[in-house]
């Protein structure tokens, strides 16, 4: 590796992480500021603060250090939870916030929902046995089949693993090597998915993952022609095309017709076309972005609100890539068999008894409910982001509440966007937090059915305040 590729690759590596190392440089005003808010904020979490300094040392954990910037080093920590219910979450000091993290995307229904908690509770009376088939299983896979249109499915627990089968699928059946997947978008932890790519070519932007696991992997800008046309120009080298829909840390971009024309190319060449709807399955539409539009994908992969906080994912697609795991269907009293040569797919706690029980439960709400449950969220969620918008536009703050049905993002641009990391979002977000909003250190939010207008009017509210106030400490914080 180059001198200049080492360079690339601690960039990207810390960036995993938004360290800031360096002292920001601040005037007196912004100075005593933030000692004054800081003293508040400890005061407040105390408990919080207090757990992480303690455990910090045996436990190892992404969120001790996400977002560490030297200037804010005494408070950053995350919140240590202790209960939740509906759109509310507490913290060890007892402290009461409006989630917006909502279990980063899993608790669509809100927390703790009285019909699957007590579904739970009966399973948990009838036992947790792992190696029988559990006996709701087939008709789980029926109501996904149903929603989304699958013709088969198969279960893991994450959607990094989710991921990781779906293309081990698509290679498997093709028997090609070569996936495409997009800037912007996230698949996950699996090695063979964090790469990225400069002039020279494509490289993995994570310390411990080989260079080897980028060799077979091209990264492309999303929505563009250039990478519609140079799918095309590989033809039939490719395995699979990997797309997360709506890319979860930029929600307002849709390019509907740069995927349309990118099923018709995947579909000539025989290339597999993989929907990533971990985040978007089931939360936009009962049958996810593929009942949003009428763009179908070969394989599609889903998670969180699929089980509304037990973990659970799902590989879910045409039967063709499916039978790569059992061999394909067979009957009993012929001369049937399993056809198909099976790629290798296991896991011990795959259809978890829990997991799946709250699925179940999901599912047959989201059934029961139809599309209009999602339709109304997702009026709402465009009401919120608009009433938003219209005041940062108003008071020229430089923010903008990006959405796409009930996923947003607050982001910052200009001189304030999140590449420069800026120390004024930094202390809007804790603000934020001090007024009984919560947001997750990675700032995508979330909106769930169990949030109140009154719960979106107090959010707009303490943005207001967060902003006002920032200001008044010496931050212009304008565009």
């Amino acid at each position: 590796m180059s001198e200049k590729d080492a360079v690339e690759l601690s960039t990207a590596s810390r960036h995993l992480l938004s360290i800031k190392a360096e002292t920001d440089e601040l005037t007196p005003r912004q100075e005593a500021f933030l000692r004054d808010f800081i003293s508040r904020y400890n005061k407040r979490t105390e408990k919080s603060k207090k757990f992480s300094e303690k455990y910090r040392p045996v436990f190892s954990d992404w969120v001790n250090s996400m977002g560490y910037r030297q200037s804010l080093k005494e408070i950053r920590y995350p919140i240590a939870g202790h209960r939740s219910s509906g759109s509310r979450i507490w913290d060890i000091d007892e402290n009461e916030y409006i989630d917006l993290a909502m279990g980063y995307g899993v608790n669509f229904l809100g927390h703790s929902p009285a019909f699957i908690t007590q579904a739970l509770k009966s399973q948990l009376e009838k036992g947790i046995q792992l190696a029988p088939l559990f006996d709701l299983t087939g008709e789980i896979a029926e109501l996904i089949c149903e929603l989304t249109g699958a013709e088969r499915v198969a279960f893991s627990n994450t959607g990094t693993e989710a991921v990781m089968s779906a293309l081990r699928l698509a290679r498997a059946c093709t028997e090609r090597n070569k996936i495409v997947l997009f800037e912007g978008s996230y698949h996950g932890h699996f090695d063979g998915v964090m790469v990225t790519h400069n002039e020279k070519g494509s490289f993995p932007w994570s310390p411990g993952t080989p260079p080897g696991m980028a060799e077979d992997v091209l990264t492309l800008n999303y929505g563009t022609e250039e990478s519609l046309d140079m799918i095309r120009s590989l033809g039939h080298e490719l395995a699979a095309v990997l797309v997360e829909p709506i890319q979860s840390r930029k929600p307002e971009f849709y390019p509907e017709a740069f995927l349309g024309e990118l099923r018709q190319i995947t579909a000539e060449t025989g290339t597999a076309l993989i929907f990533d709807e971990v985040i978007t399955g089931f939360r936009v539409h009962p049958g996810g972005m593929q009942g949003y539009s009428d763009i179908r994908a070969d394989i599609t992969t889903y998670g969180k609100a699929v089980a509304n906080g037990m973990p659970i994912s799902i590989i879910a697609g045409k039967a063709r890539f499916l039978d790569a795991i059992d061999g394909g269907i067979w009957n009993y009293e012929d001369d049937s068999y399993p056809r198909e040569k099976p790629a290798a797919f296991a896991g011990t706690f795959r259809k978890h008894p829990l997991a799946m029980t709250a699925a179940h439960a999901v599912l047959m709400y989201l059934k029961e409910q139809g599309p209009s449950l999602q339709e109304e969220l997702n009026r709402r969620s465009s009401e919120f982001a608009d009433t938003l918008n219209a005041y940062f536009e108003k008071e020229n703050v430089p923010v903008r509440a990006n959405h796409f049905g009930s996923i947003f993002q607050f982001r910052a641009y200009g001189k304030y966007d999140p590449s420069l990391q800026p120390i004024e979002t930094d202390i809007l977000f804790h603000l934020l937090m001090e007024k009984g909003v919560y947001t997750w250190e990675k700032r995508s939010c979330y909106l769930s059915t169990a949030h109140t207008d009154e719960d979106t009017d107090f959010i707009i509210q303490a943005v207001k305040e967060s902003i006002s106030e920032l200001r008044e400490g010496g931050f212009p914080f304008s565009t």
